[in-house]
This record gives C-alpha cells, sequence and structure tokens, in this order.
C-alpha cells in the first residue's frame, strides 16, 4: 500500500506488510542509531498487526488487511524551541483521541445519504454519534471502533502515539460485543489512505496550535475542543483505579492537566483521576 495522501502530511512515513507491534517498531527506530532520521510526525503504518497492545495490557487483534495499526512519532518543543513542561505530556493521548474522534467522525457524516427532494424525512440513513470515551478510545453509538496507547521515550525525549482503527471488519471479525468498524456503521469500506490523512492531519494541525500556545490546553483551545467531544462527561462511570480500587460516580469534567473529574457518588466528593479503566455505566 503507498498512502500517498498520507505521504503528503507527515516527513516520513513507512508502511509494514507485517509487524509484532507498530509502537515497538517507531520506538526502536526513535531511539536507535538512525534516530535523526526520524523527525516529529514520522509514521508506521500495517494492516497485519500481530502483537498489538492495548491499554492495561490488552491485546489489539484483527484480520489481515481489515484495520489499520499506526504510530506516530512526536517530538514536542514549545514554539520558542524550550522543552515541554513534563506536566503536560498527559494531553497528548487526549490529542490523539480527538484527532481520531474529528477524522471518524468526518468518514462517519460523508456516508450520510440526503433524501430526495421533497421527502420529509432528513436523511435516507441514520445519523451516528461519534464520541471520544476518555481518554483515548473513540466510540460510534457506545461501540469501540479505535483504541489509543502512548508510550513515551527514555528520557522524555518524545512519545509514540499508536492507535488501533477497525476500518472494514465484519460482524464476525469483531474482538469484542462492544465494537464497530466503519464498514459496520457506513455500509461501505473507506479507503483506508483516506481515512489515514484524516487522522494524520488532525493530529499535526491540533499538536502545532497545542505547542503554539506553550502547550497551554486553554489558551491553544484544547480543553475546550476535548471537552465538546467527550461523551464521558455527563456520564455515569465506574473507574477501575491503579491498585484495584472503584470509582463510582458522575463525570463532571477535566482539569487543565486533562485529569477526568468525578463526583465520588458515595460521598459526592470531587476526585481527578490520571489513569484508569473507564466504563460508562447505564441505569
Amino acid at each position: 500500500m503507498e498512502f500517498p495522501l498520507s505521504r503528503e502530511v507527515v516527513p516520513r512515513l513507512e508502511y509494514l506488510a507485517e509487524a509484532g507491534s507498530t509502537n515497538d517498531v517507531l520506538v526502536e527506530h526513535a531511539t536507535g542509531a538512525d534516530a535523526a532520521a526520524w523527525p516529529d510526525l514520522s509514521v508506521v503504518v500495517t494492516d497485519n498487526q500481530t502483537r498489538g497492545r492495548g491499554r492495561l495490557g490488552r491485546t489489539w487483534l484483527a484480520p489481515t488487511g481489515k484495520s489499520l495499526a499506526i504510530s506516530v512519532l512526536l517530538r514536542p518543543v514549545l514554539a520558542g524551541g524550550a522543552a515541554l513542561p513534563t506536566d503536560r505530556l498527559g494531553w497528548f493521548p487526549l490529542l490523539a483521541g480527538a484527532a481520531m474522534t474529528l477524522a471518524v467522525r468526518q468518514v462517519v457524516e460523508e456516508s450520510i445519504v440526503p433524501a430526495p427532494a421533497g421527502d420529509l424525512r432528513e436523511e435516507e440513513t441514520p445519523r451516528h454519534e461519534v464520541t471520544l470515551k476518555w481518554p483515548n478510545d473513540v466510540l460510534i453509538d457506545g461501540y469501540k471502533v479505535s483504541g489509543i496507547l502512548s508510550e513515551l521515550l527514555p528520557g522524555a525525549r518524545g512519545l509514540v502515539i499508536g492507535a488501533g482503527l477497525n476500518v472494514s471488519l465484519d460482524e464476525h471479525d469483531l474482538p469484542t460485543l462492544t465494537s464497530t468498524s466503519l464498514l459496520l456503521v457506513t455500509g461501505s469500506a473507506p479507503d483506508p489512505d483516506a481515512v489515514l490523512a484524516r487522522y494524520l492531519t488532525e493530529l499535526r494541525d491540533l499538536t502545532r496550535a497545542f505547542l503554539a500556545a506553550d502547550a497551554d490546553p486553554v489558551a491553544s483551545g484544547l480543553l475546550q475542543g476535548v471537552t465538546g467531544l467527550c461523551g464521558t462527561l455527563g456520564s455515569a462511570v465506574r473507574v477501575e483505579l491503579p491498585g484495584g480500587s472503584d470509582l463510582v460516580g458522575t463525570a463532571t469534567g477535566l482539569d487543565t492537566l486533562g485529569r477526568l473529574i468525578v463526583r465520588d457518588q458515595s460521598n459526592g466528593e470531587l476526585q481527578a483521576v490520571a489513569a484508569g479503566d473507564v466504563t460508562h455505566l447505564r441505569y
């Protein structure tokens, strides 16, 4: 696969016919002897990942040719060349999740067929809700179509953003009962290059705006943008916290570090969650 549209967006893109983990491949390149040849926004992509990893040690597997595993190298520096404050690194998983949400939303919206003139229906095909589940899963009507895993390079010299995207899986290919694919939602298999190019464009533009504002999530508009995309906010949630305890309550917002603010249903107190596995509860 050549990915001509995607190659126009980033300085380097390597397509692999097969990879154990695109994150592992890119981390090795970004920290190895040829690291200088892998600039900011370099990409490794495959449609056949055999040892993909998700959050919390989960695996991300799909039949060959029906999903994309995408890893992007970020070497973020502020507009004046200063190093990025380490407390701002936590925004990049959310930033990547927002980029994928926007890209998927565009694909889904373009699949809607307008009703004929004079038809009282708004459209021939139904609209779908594409949202970000904190911190970085992308859902369509509550079903997962994409997940993201970020890995910090040694010495905080950058990070690799890995994303898995279900492109053309049918109902027999889905890894879980809560998964979906672009094919199942839109009724046709989208062009993988077009989808990837959209994601990379959104990721590039959001990153540039964030860094141009000295990694200020408010001044850059990132906090407002992620808040608008995040379907977790306002929902009843259960958060499995590191260490094994659970927090059950209502997700009320995000703070300036990108943490999820949850009002504990047991005592009404607000808690900031930096890491955890979130389940949207339905009562």
